[in-house]
């Protein structure tokens, strides 16, 4: 412990000593002069400034001063209270626009396509952000598609402000996707890119956006478009043109699947955790896990959802199932049960997972920072939980066994049974 530089005074006083009766003197003996002590502190070589109070010790100190152990005022809870929710429902109005009802309402994309023109196919730009589960559809549609390198992508990750900017990882994993630089326009955020399309743009800046970098303009921001277009738009640039994950016989069966699951899943899960009322979150939970009870009995005797064969329905319901347990069961308040109690979802997804090319497209870590650590009024503490065991990588790869859901493989075994 450091000593300061200060010298301290002690006196040291005897009392006088009572006479001796006995003496052979007349006159009482002076009392003793006091002794004085000088005691001298050394300063330390070591000795550190002195440091600023710390804010949150002396908010402790004045609490207990005020209050004591207790709980603070009734009327003090309810006015902090009051101002929280104020500025919780201020907050909430921008990040989630409402109906009258305080129920969530996603705001339309504002770019459409539905074809790209021939010329303005090889200067094609995908942006994404890895947290974000539309963004996600078109990264793994293009991976299947072998799209990769006829279409570049740069990666966004969620700013402090909750907007989308660019930075580099410093030490990138080489077996998933990380946060890039913007590759084709150098920007500092996403938003800086929309502003620079020819006619300029103010509006919301979101991802995933298809980009055509020769003539600087935005081709489209509607996740579902842009994976309609790879599947099926680029097929001259694909490596891999021969797959189609929406073939004119299941689109019928795909569009009727995409109805049930925008509503009550992909978007529903979005519906709980940004309701602002408890009616409002009522029924988007019911509405949740009704229909994930019918897909997990619908699961129990399909492989996927249009039978045999993986569609681009699969896709878009595969990226809300992978984030359920990592972020929507708790943020979002979808409790009434984990994915992880679903054996048929559980291992569909499992399923889609372990499709060559899909698992380099999850990066779990940055899926719940994504969510924990930017939506402030979801959760103010900014405190990210573990990964579930459920979603760790090598439960991800246990068997799925449902190989044998497979009509074709059913066909094929009960032919090859009757021939011996």
């Amino acid at each position: 412990m450091n000593c300061t530089s200060i010298s301290l005074l002690s006196s040291s006083f005897h009392p006088t000593p009572p006479l001796n009766p006995n003496s052979s003197s007349s006159f009482p003996r002076a009392p003793p002069k006091p002794l004085i002590r000088r005691v001298t502190t050394k300063m330390s070589l070591n000795q550190q400034p002195p440091q600023p109070p710390d804010p949150t010790s002396l908010l402790t100190s004045v609490t207990k001063l005020l209050w004591g152990p207790s709980l603070p005022p009734g009327l003090l809870i309810s006015t902090v209270r009051a101002a929280w929710n104020t500025t919780w429902r201020l907050m909430m109005s921008q990040l989630a626009p409402s109906d009258p009802s305080l129920a969530y309402t996603r705001p339309p994309s504002r770019f459409r396509a539905t074809q790209i023109p021939r010329q303005n196919q090889t200067s094609l730009h995908l942006y994404v952000g890895l947290p974000c589960p539309w963004a996600h559809r078109t990264l793994i549609v293009r991976a299947l598609k072998g799209l990769d390198g006829a279409v570049p992508v740069s990666i966004a990750s969620p700013g402090t402000d909750g907007s989308w900017e660019f930075k580099t990882t410093r030490d990138p994993d080489p077996d998933t996707l990380d946060p890039t630089r913007d590759k084709a326009n150098g920007f500092r955020t996403l938003k800086e890119v929309y502003k620079s399309r020819a006619g300029g743009y103010d509006g919301r800046s979101t991802v995933p956006m298809l980009w055509d970098a020769k003539n600087k303009q935005v081709l489209c921001n509607e996740s579902y478009d842009i994976i309609e277009l790879f599947n099926s738009g680029l097929n001259e640039l694909a490596r891999n043109p021969g797959l189609d994950l929406s073939p004119p016989a299941l689109k019928p069966k795909i569009q009727e699947w995409n109805s049930i699951i925008y509503p009550n899943v992909n978007n529903g899960v979005y519906r709980c955790g940004f309701a602002q009322s408890q009616q409002a979150y009522d029924v988007a939970v019911n509405d949740l896990f009704n229909t994930l009870d019918k897909l997990e009995d619908h699961l129990s005797r399909f492989r996927y959802l249009c039978g045999d064969e993986l569609t681009l329905a699969d896709v878009c319901l595969f990226t809300t199932l992978i984030r359920f347990d990592l972020a929507y069961n708790v943020l979002f308040k979808c409790t009434r049960r984990k994915l992880v109690e679903y054996p048929n979802l559980h291992a569909y997804m499992r399923d889609i997972y372990q499709i060559p090319k899909v698992a380099e497209t999850c990066n779990f870590q940055l899926i719940m920072e994504g969510y924990y650590k930017t939506l402030f009024p979801l959760n103010p503490g900014s405190i990210q939980p573990i990964i579930p065991a459920g979603s760790e990588h090598q439960e991800l790869q246990r068997p799925h066994n449902r190989d044998s859901l497979s009509l074709k493989d059913a066909r094929e075994s009960a032919a090859a049974l009757s021939v011996s």
